[in-house]
């Protein structure tokens, strides 16, 4: 391209320079000109556009990692600090609280909690909070009704994990109380028409192995025990707690699979149950006792944290639970049983012996195995075969197949943290 001088030679310009006119609107320099004007800024702004989100992408990676290790840490200590703390404030010498009235207390404080929180997210209009309540419980009463049936199968639940926990060591309690994840599963086959992968099947059938094996070593006397206790009553407490919770948690899912409603007001519309079904309960077991000596006999600061941390705690993992994917609820449970084994230890005089830690690990390994997402189980069947029939294995995904997800979308509802499952099947 040449710019025209005044005394009408040509000269070559500088490198990207253009005369002043020398351009006529039409040409076909100047429709190129314009092209590759066009063409830088169209590449400016796509270079802005990929620039712009790694900031934010570098500062939400680390959010999303710091809220896992939260989570899991949460679930940690949920999993095996009311275990913990139930057979300490039960195994304390003097009064013994009533097992009934710590029950209708942690759904009183829970059901308030609600109560609150959706106050809150009314910004604080009475009014508001009234007539959403009044349209959501008692407009819709078929909804309402509908958690009439789980409420009162997690308050038996809960009656039945202080008989348990009274009669067994926390650690042996731990270990036997993840035959809630084989009920859950059987359930979920029979009701919801689920199916199972192998490597599940072969993980409930390793779990129940590994239970057994605990309960033979509980049977067989490992360590002394006090005159109290019946092991007989715990395990029989224990193996009808897990068939509660397993048919709650399936029905629960199946009568509510569509509804709308958030977690608060899922959990007040149970604490409302919870706490009328276990004032009938307190009144039919220990109704004559608890009027001799009243409510709140036998509360102790223990007994108090047992209470906040059974009301809070689901609630709290109802919170972080979204968080965690089905492997890391899997690793959670495994670390809160060797906690609990730990804890039990030093706290209880425990005595961990060969027979024990064999089936504590089997049911670990187990929970872990159930925990995976099916691709990563198909992976290690294939991985497997691979070796068997052609040595070393060289990890390949195999062509057309999507990589292993690193959710698990279908199978949400088994939830592993052992305690107030209703604040964590809450959809």
């Amino acid at each position: 391209m040449a710019a025209v001088g005044a005394g009408g030679s040509t000269a070559a310009p500088g490198p990207g320079a253009v005369s002043a006119g020398s351009l006529e609107p039409g040409t076909a320099s100047a429709e190129l000109l314009l092209t590759q004007g066009r063409e830088r800024e169209a590449a400016q702004a796509r270079v802005q556009g990929l620039r712009q989100p790694f900031p934010d992408t570098s500062a939400r990676i680390p959010a999303h990692r710091r809220l896992k290790y939260i989570s899991l840490a949460v679930l940690v200590v949920q999993n095996a600090s009311l275990i913990l703390s139930i057979r300490y404030a039960r195994t304390l010498p003097g009064d013994r609280f009533f097992a009934t009235t710590a029950v209708v207390m942690a759904e009183v404080l829970k059901g308030l909690t609600c109560l609150l929180l959706l106050f809150a997210q009314k910004r604080g209009n009475v009014k508001h909070l009234v007539l959403f309540l009044h349209e959501a419980v008692l407009v819709q009463y078929v909804d309402t009704l509908k958690l009439a049936v789980p409420s009162l199968i997690y308050t038996l639940q809960n009656n039945l994990q202080y008989v348990a926990i009274s009669n067994l060591p926390a650690a042996t309690f731990q270990v036997t109380y993840q035959l809630k994840i084989l009920t859950t599963a059987l359930f979920s086959v029979l009701m919801l028409n689920r199916s199972l992968s192998r490597l599940q099947w072969a993980s409930l059938l390793l779990l129940f192995t590994g239970v057994a094996i605990v309960q033979a070593q509980q049977a067989g006397g490992g360590g002394p025990r006090p005159l109290d206790q019946n092991p007989g009553v715990g395990l029989a407490a224990v193996v009808a707690s897990c068939l509660s919770s397993g048919f709650a948690g399936v029905y629960f899912e199946k009568i509510l699979k569509g509804s709308s409603g958030s977690v608060w007001l899922r959990n007040l519309q149970l604490g409302l149950f919870g706490t009328a079904l276990g004032l009938v309960g307190l009144w039919w077991a220990e109704g004559t006792a608890v009027a001799r000596r009243g409510f709140f006999f036998g509360y102790t600061p223990a007994v108090w944290g047992v209470v906040l941390n059974q009301a809070f705690g689901g609630l709290l993992v109802a919170v972080v639970v979204k968080y965690a994917d089905n492997i890391l609820k899997g690793f959670a449970t495994s670390l809160s049983i060797v906690l609990s084994t730990v804890a039990s230890v030093r706290l209880f005089g425990f005595h961990v012996d060969p027979l024990f830690a064999l089936g504590a690990g089997l049911v670990i390994g187990a929970v872990y195995l159930y925990s995976l997402p099916r691709g990563a189980a198909k992976a290690i069947a294939s991985a497997s075969a691979s070796v068997s029939t052609s040595g070393p294995c060289i990890h390949q995904q195999p062509p057309g197949q999507p990589p292993p997800p690193q959710l698990s979308s279908h199978r949400g509802d088994l939830i592993t943290e052992p305690f107030l499952p209703k604040s964590v099947l809450v959809k």
